[in-house]
């Protein structure tokens, strides 16, 4: 009796061997679905983010759909390559994509009531690879497997070992939207892939049973029992000695959050305009099938200008700077403007999502919403010291962040063109509105350009002018002032340029004619519209600071304007260039006359309305630059230029009627200049990268020489800083003059 028991059961266990192989045959030939082409397992599509880097390499952000990297094998810890073949698959290097001794284990197993797995590495990554897409039915179920079985040998074929582990630890999801082992290593522990010690790879292999369940920043006791179920596994195959498991299975779990899986960008504003300027790149690219990338979805790689380092130095100087000067502004803000200015409160109150979820999704009237609006709520807002928890009610909070004083710092490499430095504005997270590219007026920065018209007219710096008041009879007899009201005798002009005096700029209008100087100001690639008015003196006309910082290379390159930009090169996943950038550069002005506007733009800095560079910041060698301040000192510019790199600095508010109300603290020597100082100090401080200080090569003494004025000027003692006379004349000029 008992003989024919046994006899049946191998009947039985044959005859579903028989079975179970004939539906693989029926699986292999595609009888009971289709199969992925096999074609496309030498080649599996799987999603990638694209990558952001900055010149040297280091990642500054980016966008995906998955948040997946791929790393070289040899990028792997062998510590991570133990723990998952130790936990998930031990015979692994003995198979050849299905483990059938695994697999009768499982179901024997499943028949007694307890759960195991039974499916291979190889398995697991054709599961990754296509995802099951069956409804839970369980023939659907047993026909979805028995396609991975399939898939899993054609991979086993295809793929060396070696490359079957790199594949898996590449795409598989590690939590939330972190997949591959190079994300997980960074945000979990801060490393890279390669320096992940045993316990750490246990930890995240482990993890790989439920990534939420064993999540070690919400469910620590779990996540230290499965590492250590790993770690146990590794000692029983030989990866570890008892005593190494013992030691490793006693360790805390160390993680902390690191740069990777998620973290937002690193430069949000520039990396938001790369965006833009990449998405316009791949209209005219596609991929070798023809159709369009996916920018979060194939694994690009954008290789920009941008320095992290500088935009760090950036970032601190703003932070540094602008922490101190709120408070200033704050102390002088004047009771009752908003009460005269509640229609720009409203305004902007009509953008925010809680004012649109209470109109469109609870139909309140307009009454209403203001009420619920004047109703303090707990909230974060943004300080220069850092995100604030705090209770207003929403409109106190649009109005404290319409307070924040707002910035845009740019820096270009004057002989590329590239973008070293981006800051758009305090923080994104806050305020997306980017101040490098918004319109703004530029003050007394546009005085350089006018001047050097006049010296393309063969004016000299030398050159003596009125510094009387001029007016404009056919503009209803306009007439601009100096600032502290200073006038009368002739001055220089390279004088006039140092000091920044209206008149003198007005005197120049005059003669060119506002109509000659707005055609003739296109030339520098100002694309928006310059009203032929006299006002142009006051730097009336709205200009991005991109586009100012583009104009002043002119002065920098002897005559030559480079355009900036932001994008190095474009490859895709595999590495193929799909796009390289070349240098675009515009002949504007002479050699000579753009050496001669430089030499005065350098007075402006020895002697001049930016003079506190010298006395003040102690920055030596040669710097060229100009200070700029708007009516009302609603806006402060600084642009300067060092040997190698230019660079701009605006300061102002959302609206023009939030500003200082003395020149002291209002011209742009105060507002903008301090910053400019505290980028290029640190730049320069950083024996790492290549500005340093220097000379303008083209400033030769036998140039400066053909100009006495300046000659003498540089031979005086430089009063201003001896004396520590600082800014006077109202605030932005000396009123010394040599």
């Amino acid at each position: 009796m008992g003989g024919r028991v046994v006899r049946w059961l191998w009947i039985g266990w044959l005859c579903g061997l028989v079975g179970v192989a004939g539906l693989f045959g029926l699986v292999w030939l595609g009888v009971a679905g289709p199969l992925p082409d096999f074609a496309a397992l030498e080649n599996p599509h799987y999603q990638l983010a694209t990558v952001v880097y900055d010149e040297e390499g280091e990642v500054i952000g980016r966008w995906y759909t998955r948040d997946r990297v791929f790393v070289d094998y040899d990028e792997i810890s062998p510590w991570v390559i133990r723990a998952l073949v130790a936990t998930e698959d031990s015979r692994f290097y003995r198979h050849s994509g299905i483990d059938w001794r695994g697999t009768v284990a499982a179901v024997v197993y499943t028949i007694m009531g307890r759960k195991r797995g039974g499916s291979t590495i190889t398995q697991q990554l054709a599961k990754n690879l296509f995802p099951r897409t069956h409804t839970g039915n369980i023939f659907a179920l047993i026909l979805t497997k028995l396609k991975e079985w399939v898939i899993a040998v054609e991979l086993e074929r295809r793929y060396t070992k070696r490359e079957i582990l790199w594949l898996y630890l590449n795409i598989v999801p590690f939590g939330g939207m972190i997949y591959g082992i190079k994300n997980a290593s960074e945000y979990y522990f801060g490393v890279g892939p390669d320096s992940l010690r045993a316990e750490q790879a246990a930890l995240l292999i482990g993890m790989l049973k439920g990534t939420s369940y064993y999540n070690p920043f919400y469910h620590p006791d779990r996540a230290r029992a499965r590492r250590n179920v790993v770690l146990y596994r590794m000692y029983r195959v030989g990866y570890l000695t008892r005593e190494e498991y013992d030691s490793l299975s006693r360790l805390p779990l160390g993680v902390r959050r690191g740069g990777g899986g998620g973290v937002g960008s690193r430069a949000p504003y520039f990396q938001a305009y790369v965006k833009r300027e990449l998405m316009r790149l791949l209209r005219d690219l596609r991929k070798p099938d023809g159709t369009p990338y996916n920018l979060y979805e194939d694994g690009l790689r954008v290789y920009t200008t941008l320095n992290l380092k500088m935009q760090r130095y950036a970032r601190a100087a703003v932070r540094a700077h602008l922490g101190e000067l709120q408070e200033v502004f704050w102390r002088q803000l004047r009771r009752g403007v908003w009460k005269e200015h509640r229609d720009y409160l409203l305004v902007e109150a009509r953008k925010t999502r809680r004012y649109r979820y209470l109109r469109d999704s609870l139909g309140l009237s307009e009454d209403s919403i203001w009420r619920v609006l004047s109703e303090p709520v707990a909230m974060q807002v943004f300080t220069w010291r850092g995100v604030r928890d705090t209770v207003l009610s929403p409109l106190d909070s649009i109005r404290h962040h319409l307070e924040i004083m707002q910035v845009g710092v740019l820096a270009v490499d004057l002989y590329t063109g590239g973008i070293r430095v981006w800051v758009g504005g305090p923080d994104f997270r806050f305020f997306q509105y980017d101040h490098v590219v918004a319109r703004r007026q530029v003050g007394s920065t546009i005085k350089p350009f006018i001047y050097s018209l006049v010296v393309k007219r063969g004016w000299t710096p030398c050159r003596l002018v009125p510094n009387i008041p001029v007016v404009f009879e056919d503009f209803d007899f306009w007439s601009p002032k100096n600032a502290g009201g200073v006038v009368g005798g002739e001055v220089s002009l390279v004088q006039g340029l140092a000091y920044s005096l209206n008149i003198v700029t007005a005197y120049l209008v005059k003669i060119l004619t506002p109509t000659v100087v707005s055609e003739e100001l296109k030339q520098f690639g100002f694309t928006g519209m310059i009203p032929p008015y006299p006002s142009i003196v006051l730097g009336t006309p709205e200009i991005p600071l991109l586009e100012m910082v583009q104009a002043f290379t002119v002065f920098g390159r002897e005559g030559t304007m480079v355009v900036p930009y932001a994008i190095e090169r474009v490859e895709d996943r595999h590495g193929n260039v799909l796009y390289q950038h070349t240098v675009e550069v515009r002949e504007v002005l002479s050699r000579e006359v753009a050496n001669t506007v430089l030499a005065m733009l350098r007075q402006v800095v020895d002697h001049g309305t930016a003079v506190r560079l010298r006395y003040q910041y102690r920055l030596e060698g040669d710097i060229a630059g100009k200070t700029g301040t708007t009516e009302e000192h609603a806006d402060g510019w600084f642009i300067g230029l060092v040997p190698g790199l230019v660079a701009g600095v605006w300061v102002g508010w959302e609206y023009p009627f939030l500003h200082f109300r003395s020149m002291r603290w209002g011209q742009g020597a105060t507002m903008a200049l301090p910053i400019w100082a505290e980028l290029i100090r640190r730049t320069w401080s950083d024996t790492t990268l290549v500005y340093k200080p220097g000379y303008f090569p083209q400033l030769t003494p036998q140039f400066l020489q053909r100009f006495p004025c300046i000659v003498r000027w540089q031979s005086l003692k430089r009063q201003v800083g001896a004396t520590g006379a600082g800014d006077v004349m109202g605030g932005e000029e000396p009123d010394l003059f040599f």
